[in-house]
């Protein structure tokens, strides 16, 4: 029991865990932005409206969440497979600090963006 334990408050663990939330909360907004391009079709006026919708805070912040999750998935699955075809193994929690790293800022460049 007191091993299960270590094993879940192990970085690499929660890596893992962050991977999967961000993989499924990108897999959650694939319909949503589907339907967002679909309003392109729909016409000019159709995608014009959806335009001003997106500009309130709340959607401005969602962006922001998709930003952090597309970012934490993609450094994630890259520090996977730096440990997966490099001999790193010693620097593993390097590569879990420099992937976390890379999400905040890919995350917090796109918020200041945003809003500046």
């Amino acid at each position: 029991m007191r091993s299960d334990f270590r094993a879940r408050n192990h970085p690499a663990y929660w890596a893992f865990i962050m991977h999967r939330i961000s993989g499924v909360g990108l897999a959650a907004f694939l319909p949503v932005h589907f339907w967002a391009l679909g309003q392109a079709l729909q016409g000019e006026a159709a995608l014009d409206a959806f335009l001003r919708w997106s500009e309130q805070p709340l959607v401005k912040l969602s962006e922001i969440v998709l930003v952090l999750l597309l970012s934490a998935h993609m450094a994630g699955g890259a520090r996977l497979l730096a440990l997966e075809f490099l001999a790193w193994r010693d620097w593993e929690k390097s590569l879990l600090a420099a992937a976390a790293g890379v999400s905040i800022a890919a995350a917090l460049g796109f918020a200041l963006n945003l809003f500046f």
